[in-house]
């Protein structure tokens, strides 16, 4: 039996994971070429052709470039009518900006807890949560793990609600065949530099609607409407617009990106079948209907009672003095972050009209679990290594199983 690094041993390995973002000849070109251009911004071409490309890969009609991903949820919730003291469901478990875009037009983000098997909005809880001011959900595909669209989408129907998809980790995540973001009213993409297609920053809106698309072309262009003068503005929008060099480096990036995922869904079905065998860890579950996932992050599951109650913290550390560069991941569900527990709306009024909602009181056991004892976090760069990088995670898990009474 080895013994830990912790303990004075030789750790798994001390090869570093691959770099990220990764780039090369092809980027360098990309960005010369605009900038010999003197067309910068809006009034270059490669917006457009970014837009019709990523489009097309996540088979949907539309695409629509904004300056990140925030405002592609927020300009979505806009397109889609929603009101000053209006309700969308959200999931806890997930960056601040998909309920913060929701605070963001006015309107309420109502918290409905996750699946453990999934980390993502449990369907089976979201129609005790619809009310009367319900007008929109918006399902996450946390990790790039695709939501249960079929029962979401079904849910809306029923009850008449509209369906932004968050797909900030789902770049090219296929569900039942179909990539998504191009399931619901609107997908929204970032392209932060963490993200698997990556601009430093940057976003999308996918939607199969012309005048949805219409809509959000008039609000991120500083309102102006379709075939309006230059200086003629129809209604309030913004300058969200993406620069030219951005969506430069996008085209070229998203060339990569298909490779990319097929090596990180490669990887994670390996780590499924692997971490399945150690005592104590429980990767998430795959539906069937999911034929590629982006693994933006992968999770597994930690039971510490099965490592002689080893806080999660500490198992994390431990597994990155071994080498393997794992996260806690989120630490608190969002309905805990101070902003919600006071209710720091700023200047946005919605709430005056709104049903008061105690955020601190919510109760979300299974997004408290997966935050404070189980979700352990592996980042999407990681996932490209070959089979000997991925199988040193399995290798310095069992490690630490093999020495529990030695930490």
């Amino acid at each position: 039996m080895s013994k830990l690094a912790i303990n004075g041993g030789k750790p798994v390995r001390k090869k570093t994971y691959s770099a990220w973002p990764i780039y090369g000849k092809e980027e360098e070109k990309a960005l010369i070429n605009v900038l010999h251009s003197g067309k910068w911004g809006n009034q270059g071409a490669h917006t457009g052709i970014f837009e019709k490309e990523f489009a097309e890969y996540h088979g949907a009609r539309f695409g629509r470039t904004v300056c990140n991903g925030t405002v592609s949820l927020i300009i979505s919730l806009q397109a889609i009518g929603i009101n000053e003291g209006d309700e969308v469901i959200v999931p806890p478990y997930t960056f601040l900006a998909t309920a913060t875009a929701v605070c963001a037009v006015n309107a309420l983000p109502v918290f409905v807890d996750i699946d453990e098997n999934t980390c993502n909005l449990n369907p089976e809880l979201i129609e005790p949560a619809i009310t009367e001011r319900t007008r929109a959900i918006i399902p996450v595909h946390f990790g790039g793990l695709p939501a249960d669209m079929e029962k979401i989408l079904s849910i809306a129907k029923k009850h008449n609600l509209k369906v932004i998809e968050d797909a900030a980790h789902a770049h090219g995540s296929i569900y039942k065949g179909k990539k998504v973001g191009s399931l619901g009213n609107f997908g929204s993409f970032s392209f932060q530099s963490s993200k698997n297609l990556c601009a430093g920053e940057g976003g999308i809106i996918l939607t199969n609607n012309r005048t949805d698309a219409d809509m959000c072309e008039t609000l991120r262009n500083c309102g102006r409407l379709k075939n309006s003068k230059w200086y003629e503005h129809g209604i309030l929008g913004g300058n969200f617009r993406l620069s030219q060099f951005q969506a430069a480096i996008l085209s070229a990036q998203l060339k990569k990106l298909d490779s990319q995922t097929k090596t990180r869904n490669k990887n994670g079905i390996f780590l499924d079948s692997e971490l399945a065998k150690v005592d104590g860890i429980r990767p998430l579950i795959r539906s069937k209907d999911a034929s590629c996932v982006s693994y933006h992050a992968y999770i597994f599951r930690y039971n510490k009672k099965k490592f002689n109650n080893i806080p999660k913290s500490k198992f994390v550390s431990i597994l990155n003095t071994e080498g393997i560069p794992v996260t806690i991941g989120y630490t608190m569900p969002l309905n805990q972050q101070p902003l919600f527990k006071k209710k720091l709306f700023g200047p946005y009024v919605g709430y005056k009209h709104a049903r008061s909602i105690d955020y601190a009181a919510l109760k979300m056991p299974v997004c408290e679990k997966m935050c404070t004892d189980e979700a352990i976090i592996i980042s999407q760069n990681v996932m490209l290594g070959t089979v000997e990088d991925i199988s040193d995670i399995v290798t310095a898990v069992k490690k630490v199983q093999d020495n529990l009474n030695k930490i």
